[in-house]
């Protein structure tokens, strides 16, 4: 049996798992919903501390390989060391 194969070599999810993937997370969705009706006042009280987690977290993922763009740009006067990063 031949099955499509992208550029990558790597043959697709056979169809018959799409629907089961997209009832799972539908079930989830629907149970997270529920979970925070119920008990909003408990999560409620954590969204200070949840914000401050969110802070070093997009720090490590904001993607620093943009830095090295500013000094290909050719900008005259922009000093990369100039802002400390």
């Amino acid at each position: 049996m031949n099955r499509p194969v992208d550029d990558t070599g790597a043959t697709p999810a056979p169809r018959s798992r799409r629907p089961v993937t997209v009832a799972l997370l539908m079930a989830a969705v629907i149970l997270a919903f529920y979970l925070l009706r119920e008990h909003w006042g408990h999560v409620a009280g954590l969204w200070p501390y949840l914000l401050l987690l969110a802070c070093p977290l997009m720090h490590l993922f904001h993607g620093h390989g943009s830095h090295g763009r500013h000094r290909a740009s050719g900008r005259p006067g922009h000093d990369h060391n100039a802002h400390g990063g």
